[in-house]
């Protein structure tokens, strides 16, 4: 089997225990109250890649972990992306109608329920990580697992990245301000996706966990860089949101600050500088070196 099949074969096996693990934990819609349990299944199984799942797994599989273990972590970072999705959607962020070639949740819905939608996935992220009976760890793994995850989506993350970016419009950022941006806002999340796998095992002090945390970093940047060529290149259909949407609205991007070429460069030194850092582990890593090969040559 070739790499890109292995590649292909993780990652739909990947999908379909993600997948079944937010099934068990999503609310039913008919429980009370509906409409919101409605448009939160909406927001979750609307037609995602699943990447930050697969990491998961796919740092799992490189540190020799029962991948049973890490659906818990493998769900929970998945409800925070569709939350920030959601609320990236709405009105007062990004404004965006699409999303994954569907209405966003605040068109589908309304806007006050897509913004209890995010309320609801957030806080369901966290009750995953506090009460998944799959996830056999100490007490204390399990607190330092839902701050990790914590500290990646607030405002020392996640939000605090979707925070500079609003802020950032029509300003010329350097090279340095725009990782940094993109660090937080793209990049904490993903470095949460590898970490909390690697905080399943107690080894906080051992160079692959740091390696390894070097690689989600470089990834992580990638994929960023990878968005921002997507969206001077891709057309709306393929990327299954408003293309062009960044650059019309002024916003700072790789290809804007390095010009298209220099983008593609930048996010290939950053494709080897991941696969340096995975030198010391053996084929068991083979689906992260894919990973970061898949990031930078992705179309959607």
């Amino acid at each position: 089997m070739s790499p890109e099949e292995r590649m292909k074969e993780f990652m739909e096996s990947s999908q379909a225990r993600v997948n079944q693990a937010l099934e068990n934990w999503l609310p039913e819609t008919s429980q009370t109250p509906q409409g919101l349990h409605e448009a939160m299944r909406y927001s979750v199984f609307n037609g995602g890649k699943r990447m930050r799942p697969i990491l998961t797994y796919a740092t799992g599989k490189a540190l020799g972990l029962d991948l049973e273990s890490l659906d818990g972590a493998a769900c929970a970072v998945e409800l925070i992306h569709a939350y920030s999705l959601v609320h990236d959607d709405l009105p007062a962020m990004d404004d965006d109608n699409l999303r994954r070639g569907k209405p966003t949740c605040h068109m589908a819905f309304n806007e006050a329920t897509a913004i209890l939608v995010g309320d609801g996935l957030q806080t369901l992220a966290f009750q995953v990580l506090a009460c998944d009976q799959t996830l056999i760890v100490s007490d204390g793994t399990r607190a330092k697992m839902i701050g990790l995850l914590a500290k990646a989506s607030g405002s020392h993350g996640m939000v605090g990245g979707q925070a500079i970016d609003l802020d950032s419009i029509g300003i010329a950022l350097n090279l340095p301000s725009l990782e940094n941006m993109h660090a937080h806002k793209t990049g904490a999340l993903i470095r949460a996706s590898v970490g909390l796998a690697s905080s399943v095992i107690d080894t906080s002090g051992d160079d692959k966990i740091k390696h390894l945390d070097c690689y989600a970093s470089c990834i992580g940047l990638s994929f960023q860089i990878q968005d921002d060529i997507l969206d001077e290149e891709s057309d709306t259909e393929t990327l299954g949101k408003t293309q062009g949407k960044d650059r019309n609205n002024d916003k700072p991007t790789y290809p804007g600050l390095l010009g298209l070429a220099g983008a593609k460069r930048k996010a290939l030194d950053l494709h080897a500088e991941a696969l340096d850092n995975l030198s010391g582990f053996g084929e068991n890593a083979d689906i992260l070196r894919s990973i970061s090969l898949y990031i930078i040559q992705r179309r959607n």
